[in-house]
């Protein structure tokens, strides 16, 4: 399967789970014939009931729900929750799950680590929002900030196909003459949006997303926003911004003041002496953990997805992003980002960036050579060949299911043999 871009799409930002829950819910329960999910985090709170009650509630209408969770992310639902969904004939599928080893998960690397929807082949829901109550803005300190793109038009028949290809059992190859228009998109509206699918796997596609990021880096003329989770790039990557910045193109770079793992914080601030007296505005957000991941260039260009800007989603993990062409929706993250810088960021000035220490330089010239060899590293390692473990249904279901009939039958006519 390639890369492909797509005219006439329709793109919603949906920021938090404020906004993309009740979509990707509403969307659920509206599927005629088939739902696809795959997700890093599914948790079982409220919010992981309400995704369980719609995803119920479409099996027992019939319609083909099949989902894949990561192993790593999401090793503590209970049976009753997962059963009752594969006795409703829901496909359940955890990708590389392991035993943990003295109560540690060992499976740490190479994770499934996309965020997918895809309802009736009609609309798609791509980016970083896990299944979890912190996902939403009144959780409390620790609520996430995040994005992500609800999608309608020709592109989501290539997530789609993107999608059907990573499960077993879907044969997604069509000979020319078997080739037709897909029928789920003829009615769609037609929007303006230009859309390319791009992900991140351990085959043919190994650094698609960081290319299109250089790409746009080089492209650049006025403007480039990133706003990034965990940002500890590739050394080619930070060598793109420092040139972007350089050439006179405004580069903003969003990373976490408050981050829910503080070894994230460590991290980035060794980068900032390279980028800062380069030019490059670093904002630390500081409202709440940000979990987005998320950029924009100049007046047309944007991305929505999945892939941190780190060693581990660059290189390891598998991950899916939308990249975007259209004024509309550029303009709708630059007021939300701009929003962000104003309202809740610290910016980073050089009266904030580590002392020019030897101990400093040091750190920072071993980040620097970890980071540039990094990839190379990458490749003396195995390859991970995908493994999907299939949650099946009780063993009988029905027969409960009779026992229980025959036993409310029975108290509402006792004495009544059968």
């Amino acid at each position: 399967m390639k890369n492909s871009w797509r005219d006439g799409n329709c793109i919603s930002l949906l920021e938090n789970g404020d906004q993309f829950f009740p979509a990707v819910f509403t969307a659920i329960s509206q599927a005629r014939s088939k739902v696809l999910l795959e997700t890093f985090i599914w948790f079982e709170d409220d919010v992981g009931k309400q995704l369980h009650a719609v995803l119920l509630n479409a099996a027992q209408r019939g319609v083909r729900v099949e989902v894949l969770l990561d192993g790593y992310g999401s090793p503590d639902l209970s049976d009753e929750f997962v059963s009752e969904l594969t006795s409703a004939g829901v496909m359940f599928r955890y990708y590389d799950p392991r035993p943990p080893l003295f109560g540690i998960r060992t499976n740490l690397f190479r994770r499934m680590h996309r965020k997918i929807v895809v309802v009736d082949s009609a609309v798609a829901f791509v980016g970083g929002i896990n299944y979890s109550a912190e996902q939403m803005s009144d959780y409390g300190p620790e609520a996430k900030q995040d994005y992500s793109v609800k999608v309608e038009g020709p592109v989501v028949h290539d997530i789609y196909q993107y999608v059907v290809s990573n499960l077993p059992g879907h044969d997604t190859k069509r000979h020319w003459w078997h080739r037709r228009r897909n029928p789920a998109q003829e009615n769609l509206k037609p929007g303006e949006a230009q859309a390319l699918f791009v992900w991140r796997d351990n085959n043919r596609h190994r650094d698609d997303i960081e290319r299109y990021y250089l790409k746009m880096l080089g492209k650049a003329k006025r403007e480039v926003i990133i706003a990034n989770a965990y940002f500890f790039p590739g050394y080619r990557l930070l060598h793109a911004m420092r040139n972007a910045s350089r050439r006179g193109v405004s580069v903003k770079l969003i990373v976490q003041g408050e981050p829910d793992m503080p070894i994230v914080k460590v991290g980035a601030r060794l980068l900032y002496n390279y980028l800062v007296r380069s030019g490059v505005k670093i904002y630390e957000y500081q409202r709440r953990p940000l979990h987005g991941k998320v950029a924009l260039m100049d007046d047309h260009w944007a991305t929505v997805g999945s892939s941190n800007l780190d060693p581990l989603s660059l290189s390891l993990n598998l991950e899916a992003n939308l990249i975007i062409y259209d004024r509309t929706f550029n303009e709708t993250l630059r007021q939300n980002l701009s929003c962000l810088i104003a309202q809740d960021c610290q910016p980073v000035d050089e009266s904030m960036l580590p002392k020019r220490t030897w101990w400093n330089l040091g750190k920072s010239v071993l980040a620097f050579h970890f980071l540039r060899h990094f990839p190379a590293m990458v490749g003396w390692l195995p390859a991970h060949t995908p493994k999907l473990a299939q949650v099946m249904p009780p063993a009988q279901p029905q027969l409960e299911t009779q026992d229980r009939i025959d036993t409310e039958v029975e108290a509402e006519n006792p004495g009544v043999k059968y």
